[in-house]
């Protein structure tokens, strides 16, 4: 994934850790955990924490986070990705809070059912957690499978939106 040159970045607690956030003129570019797998080094950004989305994205995380929000409304800037991966990450935004679905299903809803595991592999590299919900996509069986987040997290956002018992 490339990522815009042109980003500001901020920071924000959350209740699952600290949250970098990265955006562009067009919209949010960016949202991953501290730690995260692929966690882009954000010291070549400049921190802007009052650039109106993601001050916007900081406020929604929050509501988000306090139970009042289930899902977000954010201008998204995804051209970092190809193609492909952009095909997935705007499935992604059609599996609605509360829900689960499998890779297998997020395949075929792209037209592409034997492309499972670059599904799965565009899942992990989406560069918008939380607002682009790949935690809410499973094994086939249910089970819960990889994100880039930690397992942990997964669960927690799952739960949070009544996804888990």
């Amino acid at each position: 994934m490339k990522l815009p040159a042109s980003l500001v970045a901020a920071r924000h607690a959350s209740p699952l850790g600290s949250i970098l956030l990265a955006a562009t003129d067009r919209g949010l570019a960016g949202l991953w955990f501290e730690g995260q797998r692929y966690h882009p080094p954000a010291t070549q950004w400049p921190l802007v924490p009052d650039h109106p989305v993601l001050a916007l994205a900081c406020l929604q995380l929050d509501e988000y986070f306090s139970g009042q929000r289930t899902s977000f409304d954010l201008p998204l800037d995804l051209q970092g990705g190809t193609p492909f991966q952009q095909s997935v990450w705007q499935a992604l935004l059609g599996i609605p809070p509360g829900q689960r679905t499998s890779y297998a299903a997020l395949s075929q809803r792209i037209g592409k059912p034997a492309a499972v595991r670059a599904v799965g592999a565009a899942v992990g590299r989406n560069p918008v957690s939380i607002v682009v919900p790949c935690h809410r996509v499973v094994g086939t069986d249910g089970s819960l499978t990889g994100y880039a987040g930690g397992l942990d997290r997964k669960t927690a956002l799952l739960k949070l939106e009544g996804a888990l018992p």
